[in-house]
């Protein structure tokens, strides 16, 4: 192949790495959404009580952490979510800086609903246990690496 013909194809979006992440991302957020509508929450919310309902009583940097998102971006969705009854912020006793976020009794009580939604996500995946988890370990991975490029 001479070097136009590869220079060209380079740039083809259906050669790109990122197109491939956009648009199954895309396909993700398509499929939470529907899956999210009987719980009455947003895709970022549902991460949000994701890191809750595995540890509750985190600060905002901690949730932060866990989700790659500043504190701007989060403290938006935490105002939403408290609003919704489902989790409290309040100041840290020992510093005032910190906020700490805990989960309402509705906040925990939604857990059991959600249950359903990890295994309907594997049966619109089609693809098996093994094939789910390379894909996984292999996001992280990449994840890792454009961040310590980045």
């Amino acid at each position: 192949m001479n070097s136009k013909l590869a220079n060209a194809s380079i740039l083809r979006l259906d050669n790109q790495l990122c197109f491939a992440l956009y648009s199954a991302n895309l396909a993700m957020h398509k499929l939470y959404r529907q899956l999210l509508k009987t719980l009455d929450l947003t895709y970022p919310q549902y991460l949000v009580m994701l890191v809750l309902w595995e540890r509750d009583h985190l600060t905002v940097s901690d949730i932060g952490e866990r989700l790659f998102l500043d504190s701007a971006t989060l403290t938006p969705l935490l105002k939403r979510l408290e609003t919704a009854g489902l989790l409290t912020r309040t100041r840290a006793a020992g510093d005032e800086r910190q906020v700490i976020v805990a989960l309402s009794k509705e906040g925990r009580q939604l857990r059991g609903k959600a249950m359903q939604v990890p295994e309907q996500v594997f049966c619109a995946a089609a693809c098996n246990l093994d094939q789910l988890s390379a894909l996984k370990r292999d996001l992280e991975t990449l994840r890792t690496n454009l961040g310590q490029s980045a």
